[in-house]
């Protein structure tokens, strides 16, 4: 599977209605299954909420990194799937924030240091594809009041911080690039795995 990765320097807001089939391509013109990544604000309005959980909560931040994969793979799309994806991912950034000495704590998928909340995210499908929205705090600011979050920018190891604007974007690309590997790497098991019978 070929997946594209776009990381778009314009600041926009994420309200949800991303997440709906064929962004990447209306938006950007990427044709196939694709990861765009950018900075900005969420702000989810009622209309676009696809987590009946969430019905009636705010769920937004005046700064965040913002992650829509779109996969075309599965046909039709399937919603276990996405969701094991999502897990993935989630998983693999939780790894690199590990190897940078943070320490976290999952729930699902959301993602906690110091039992701040660092991370939303949902997964879906429609009649063509299966989406992901993930996305990350830069700083404790804009969150719902009821919900201690905290930002990247915000955590300290030894009293330094890890994370600034001079290093993000790797940290972006660095995610992306293993969880595009990841998911190549079980379709190459695939491929060369004997099956039963």
């Amino acid at each position: 599977m070929i997946i594209a990765h776009k990381h778009v320097d314009e600041i926009f807001e994420y309200d949800g209605s991303q997440i709906n089939p064929s962004w990447a391509f209306q938006e950007f013109g990427i044709y196939g299954s694709s990861i765009v990544t950018w900075i900005g604000p969420v702000n989810i309005t009622p209309d676009n909420l696809k987590d009946f959980a969430d019905v009636g909560l705010e769920i937004k931040s005046n700064y965040m990194v913002n992650f829509i994969c779109e996969f075309f793979d599965q046909q039709p799309p399937n919603m276990r799937i996405a969701y094991l994806r999502q897990r993935l991912l989630v998983m693999i950034f939780r790894e690199i924030l590990t190897e940078y000495g943070i320490q976290t704590k999952r729930e699902g998928d959301d993602i906690f240091v110091d039992n701040r909340k660092l991370s939303i995210s949902i997964a879906s499908v429609s009649l063509s594809s299966a989406k992901i929205h993930f996305a990350l705090n830069l700083e404790d600011k804009g969150t719902p009041s009821d919900v201690e979050t905290i930002g990247l920018y915000d955590i300290r190891v030894d009293d330094k911080q890890i994370f600034d604007e001079d290093n993000l974007l790797d940290l972006i690309n660095e995610t992306v690039n293993r969880f595009i590997d990841e998911l190549k790497t079980i379709e190459n098991d695939i491929s060369k795995t004997k099956v039963l019978g």
